[in-house]
């Protein structure tokens, strides 16, 4: 779902989308001096103050203030034309929301201000959930095919029947999860027997098991390993380099992600959405 243009009751757009900046990664962003002029502030340095205020509850939810102000420098024209660096704040949508939830709430612009980050905070919270929804279906699909190749790839390095199967699989877990089997995961996630773990898996964990999986089946291949010991410390190698890189760039170790309802509800809404968008119109003839 693409961002649509918010516009007001009277079909002008919003002061605040107007002043909406998009990086070239993609990303939007508001200036905190465009911002407070546009909610009535004549002296910034009354609004650096409702700034602190809002870096501070925004420390208080427990966010990285740093995600969310971005402290930068920019050129403004004086009177005599002549050009001055003033301090400046590079501020999310999440940081819009809470300076406006710190302003003077005396100003009308205000509550306009509030109106519009409220609604559109839930625009984005409904996108992302859909988003995460095809993330978590796409993923799934392919664990689902390329475990099947490195089962493939398992099994001529040796590893045949199930019993010992599934000792590589765990081995691949222990890696990835610091030292924790299928099982282990399976209880610490508070799942039924019934339940697959990967089923219940958001997509950033899916992401990571994706990666562990292909790895491995490239590192049995690639260096033609022979032997279910050799192949079980191949894949627990490759599932420690994935956790490994996860810490390096600071994210969440895949044992602490919560579980989530089982991505078979939602391939089975895809499937519905698939076959109505393929159903013939009936407000016209079909073709014979």
């Amino acid at each position: 779902m693409k961002n649509k243009t918010t516009s007001s009751v009277e079909g002008h757009i919003s002061p605040f989308e107007k002043i909406k900046h998009i990086s070239d990664q993609g990303s939007e962003y508001w200036s905190a001096r465009e911002f407070a002029e546009v909610l009535g502030y004549t002296q910034y340095r009354n609004f650096e103050k409702v700034i602190e205020k809002a870096k501070l509850a925004c420390f208080n939810s427990g966010h990285l203030v740093e995600d969310h102000f971005a402290d930068v420098s920019k050129m403004v024209t004086l009177g005599s034309s002549a050009q001055r660096e003033v301090a400046d704040f590079l501020l999310s949508r999440y940081a819009c929301y809470l300076c406006i939830q710190n302003s003077d709430p005396s100003k009308e612009i205000v509550a306009v201000g509030q109106t519009y980050f409220a609604t559109q905070t839930r625009i984005r919270e409904i996108e992302e959930a859909e988003l995460e929804e095809e993330r978590r279906v796409q993923l799934r699909d392919e664990i689902r095919q390329h475990n099947s190749k490195l089962a493939d790839a398992a099994r001529d390095a040796g590893v045949v029947d199930a019993k010992d199967y599934a000792t590589f699989q765990n081995h691949g877990y222990k890696g990835l999860y610091g030292g924790l089997t299928a099982a282990d995961i399976h209880s610490r996630k508070g799942l039924k027997k019934s339940q697959k773990i990967l089923d219940h898996m958001g997509s950033a964990e899916l992401a990571a098991n994706y990666f562990r999986a292909t790895q491995a089946e490239e590192k049995l291949r690639r260096e033609h390993i022979v032997g279910k010991g050799a192949a079980n410390a191949a894949h627990f190698q490759v599932g420690a380099k994935v956790r490994q890189t996860i810490k390096e760039l600071g994210g969440t170790m895949p044992e602490n992600l919560p579980s989530v309802d089982s991505v078979k509800k939602l391939e089975s809404k895809h499937r519905k959405q698939i076959s109505s968008s393929q159903e013939p119109d009936q407000s016209e003839p079909a073709n014979e």
